[in-house]
């Protein structure tokens, strides 16, 4: 089956550090097209230097951010994590060391008001227009609770649940900062976990997902069907670079 080859060489391919592999390939995009939808300044080439060499060179005269290459990095050791981790029950504890995985040694990290390490102590929300309100601090962990509790009591896990999930979780809002690339490294650890095609949220895509959140309470299909074309085009991907059979 397509899924748990994926998952094999993933966890495969990550200690062989072949290059131009399915971890390869999913390390790259997943790191640069995440952090572009939060809003982050490096390209695509810069993204696979960084991963292959751990240097870069800067590819215009702008000024290259430091939040920007220990957010890029951070989410290398993220998605390695998350193969760590992959058939693990999703808990708080893990949510909490993703976002500190990805804010460590950043800015974030140095500012109480993040509460790195923890969750939230100042209210945010989603967005300027047609915004989405989140839980109050005070209440992050109740909310999370019950999300989880609801969430493990699913028989059988499918991708309708795990979008599900991502909103809910998406409205609560947990973390100062980090939330949608730790909500999208969920999503794809619990597809894995739960034998679903995973996927890569692309940032040319970054509208129709951000649609879909903000009008997911009136239609669910509209983030469903966006999040099922990525699973396509992921799908496509490790079909081409999975075709291979190792001799005994």
């Amino acid at each position: 089956m397509l899924i748990d080859k994926i998952k094999e060489e993933l966890i495969e391919q990550r200690k062989s550090k072949f290059k131009g592999n399915i971890y390869h390939y999913s390390q790259v995009n997943f790191a640069y097209n995440s952090n572009k939808i939060e809003g982050g300044h490096l390209t695509e080439d810069e993204t696979e230097e960084i991963f292959e060499t751990n240097s870069f060179i800067p590819k215009s005269n702008n000024a290259i951010q430091l939040d920007d290459l220990m957010e890029m990095k951070n989410h290398f050791r993220l998605f390695d994590y998350c193969l760590d981790i992959i058939d693990e029950p999703l808990t708080k504890e893990i949510m909490i060391q993703m976002n500190m995985m990805l804010k460590r040694n950043t800015t974030d990290e140095e500012n109480p008001r993040y509460n790195v390490g923890g969750f939230k102590v100042v209210p945010n929300k989603i967005g300027l227009v047609n915004v989405i309100h989140t839980s109050s601090p005070k209440n992050v962990e109740k909310d999370l609770d019950k999300l989880l509790k609801k969430y493990h009591e699913i028989e059988k896990v499918t991708i309708e649940d795990i979008i599900d999930f991502h909103y809910r979780f998406e409205c609560i809002h947990p973390f100062g900062d980090g939330n949608g690339r730790v909500g999208r490294m969920i999503m794809f650890k619990e597809c894995l976990k739960n034998h679903i095609m995973p996927f890569i949220v692309l940032d040319n895509d970054k509208p129709y997902y951000m649609r879909g959140l903000k009008n997911y309470k009136e239609d669910k299909m509209f983030l469903i069907d966006t999040i099922k074309h990525e699973q396509d085009l992921y799908e496509s991907v490790a079909k081409e670079m999975l075709d291979f059979e190792l001799g005994g």
